[in-house]
């Protein structure tokens, strides 16, 4: 009995052993991160629906409109892939998707600038240390073999895409085409030695009703200087489409310094009206003309619509479109997008006529807030004419950057 008692820890022992290195290696199998690059459709939906997963306690997140996040990453829609070198990379634990990121390399852009930069964009992780630093070290690795000498971002093909992290406003809710981030977000890539590269406010105004006298003065006296120019106002997307690229081209002329601005291709521009336009109230869309009937100045704003893409969870159909639309008409607050006023006719106070005809119809509409979109720290003309308003910064985010010796 006592040979059978030793014999059975003995066997006891070696199970015990054998359950042992089993859970051993199953630790070290989870802590092992994979980076692998996107390069079929069932990847490339993992990539793109990661976010949800992340973000699935985050009260202000918004998930994306996912009919254009798939035509945003097929190079065969999305006509900006074509000056462009990309890769999209997705990082496993265990088989599972832990983390995302996409390398860019703007060809024309560098040239243009005089840069030698690669980009990344679509950072999205847990707070998880080594994801993040395997994720970033990926895209390095990248770029360094493409000869790149930087690395910014987050920063996609244009400053029309979402750009930067959110370092200030956590408490806010996000708004199209800007990004929504926790805030470790931030830290793990300080973690990894970036630094800012710059920063971009958002401003929120309170719409004045009654239009403040200062500013009702301001309007009488720019209608008076600018006899002979008419500010077109629109109830009917039919009757915008035929000043879309006109407006388009002069954005191309007027931002063309503006940090990280790509000009519109014709088909860029039609790809981004098709974006966008169907869901702007043709109300909020103010063009000036001069008389020889060509755009001069511009700004488009469209309606808040968060709270409805997120009950449609991001789809448009079948009953998504009809939520998006109806908080279209619930939401208190008119998101800017674009504006832009050509050179030659700057200091006539046509942002003023604009800024006064775009309020009056944000109340009429019973909208009471503005968010101004991204506005470079440094555009200092612009910021000032936020707060002459009472525009106050709510929010910040910040593009960083990092040497790739």
């Amino acid at each position: 009995m006592k040979y059978l008692g030793a014999l059975i820890q003995i066997i006891e022992y070696k199970h015990l052993k054998g359950q042992m290195d089993k859970t051993i290696f199953q630790e070290e199998t989870n802590k092992r991160v994979d980076i692998r690059e996107v390069t079929t459709k069932k990847d490339l939906r993992k990539f793109i629906h990661l976010p949800a997963a992340i973000h699935q306690n985050h009260p202000n997140w918004v998930p994306p409109i996912y009919m254009d996040e798939w035509d945003f990453f097929d190079p065969k829609k999305n006509k900006s892939f074509d000056s462009c070198d990309t890769i999209l990379l997705l990082a496993f634990r265990a088989e599972k998707v832990v983390g995302r990121i996409m390398g860019i390399i703007h060809h024309k852009y560098n040239e243009k600038h005089g840069e030698n930069h690669a980009r990344f964009s679509f950072f999205e992780t847990w707070n998880d240390e080594k994801v993040a630093a395997a994720l970033i070290q990926a895209v390095e690795n990248w770029a360094r073999n493409k000869g790149m000498d930087r690395l910014i971002g987050p920063l996609a093909f244009s400053d029309k895409d979402p750009q930067g992290l959110l370092i200030d406003g956590f408490d806010q809710p996000a708004v199209i085409a800007s990004n929504c981030n926790f805030p470790y977000q931030a830290e793990l890539l300080e973690k990894n030695n970036y630094t800012k590269e710059t920063d971009l406010v958002v401003y929120q105004i309170r719409i004045p009703d009654p239009i403040p006298e200062f500013y009702q003065k301001i309007y009488e006296r720019a209608c008076g200087l600018n006899q002979g120019l008419r500010i077109l106002e629109f109830t009917s997307r039919r009757k915008v489409k035929p000043y879309i690229h006109p407006v388009l081209r002069l954005l191309n002329s007027t931002f063309t310094d503006i940090f990280g601005f790509v000009p519109f291709s014709e088909a860029e521009m039609d790809d981004f009206a098709n974006r966008y336009l169907f869901l702007i109230n043709p109300r909020f869309i103010k063009i000036v003309i001069n008389p020889q009937n060509e755009v001069v100045a511009f700004v488009i704003g469209m309606s808040h619509i968060g709270d409805g893409i997120r009950k449609a969870k991001g789809r448009l159909f079948p009953f998504g479109i009809f939520r998006i639309f109806a908080s279209a008409r619930k939401s208190k607050q008119l998101n800017l997008l674009l504006g832009g006023i050509d050179p030659a006719y700057r200091g006539k106070g046509l942002d003023v006529l604009m800024g006064v005809r775009m309020m009056k119809s944000a109340t009429a509409l019973g909208k009471t807030t503005i968010d101004s979109h991204l506005e470079l720290e440094s555009n200092t003309k612009v910021r000032a004419e936020m707060e002459k308003v009472g525009g106050r910064v709510y929010k910040r985010f910040r593009i960083f950057g990092k040497e790739l010796k």
